[in-house]
């Protein structure tokens, strides 16, 4: 009788510490599950658009139009992210010329209107026969300069230059890359 009586007093030990093991288990499930929830909540954005265009207009004259598949504005945060593709059209006074910039992505700080354009960003000039190509690309809207620190490459109707860092009006009108790691000619 004896036994059967260790036997039992071990068997619910044993369910005790089982029980016990799964409610540790079970309340770290949820404290982790409350975390991620509020996680969501807080990057719930405050507005989010579809097929987005802006224009950014300085006395009577539309500097750029920006095109948007998707994009999430956060009050809070003074952000707006531009998701599924977006793209730029940089316009010159009493010019014709235009410029286009296109990337996988972008953030905008909505005080400063700087942009960091993000995955296959390319700004080509189609005038002036000027393309760049790279992964990062910022805007500077005080400076009114677009620049990365990131690999890039121009391609011109002369050569392509290949290099680190990179700086020019959004035009590529008058640009400069920092680290040149290549230069290769271009038969036109």
């Amino acid at each position: 009788m004896k036994s059967k009586t260790n036997i039992l007093v071990l068997l619910v030990f044993i369910l005790a510490f089982i029980c016990s093991s799964c409610d540790i288990d079970f309340e770290d499930k949820v404290a982790e599950v409350g975390k991620s929830k509020a996680a969501i909540i807080h990057d719930k954005p405050d507005q989010i658009a579809y097929d987005v265009e802006v224009l950014f207009v300085d006395s009577s004259f539309t500097k750029a139009i920006l095109k948007a598949r998707k994009a999430r504005i956060y009050n809070d945060r003074y952000e707006t992210f531009l998701d599924s593709g977006m793209q730029v059209t940089f316009f010159e006074r009493n010019s014709p010329e235009t410029s286009i910039l296109t990337a996988d992505s972008a953030r905008i700080d909505d005080r400063t209107k700087n942009m960091l354009a993000q995955g296959n960003v390319i700004v080509v000039a189609e005038s002036k026969g000027r393309r760049l190509e790279t992964q990062l690309l910022e805007w500077d809207n005080l400076r009114q300069k677009i620049y990365s620190t990131e690999y890039v490459t121009i391609t011109t109707p002369t050569e392509i230059i290949n290099g680190y860092g990179f700086e020019s009006d959004p035009n590529l009108n008058e640009y400069k890359i920092n680290r040149v790691s290549g230069i290769q000619k271009r038969g036109i």
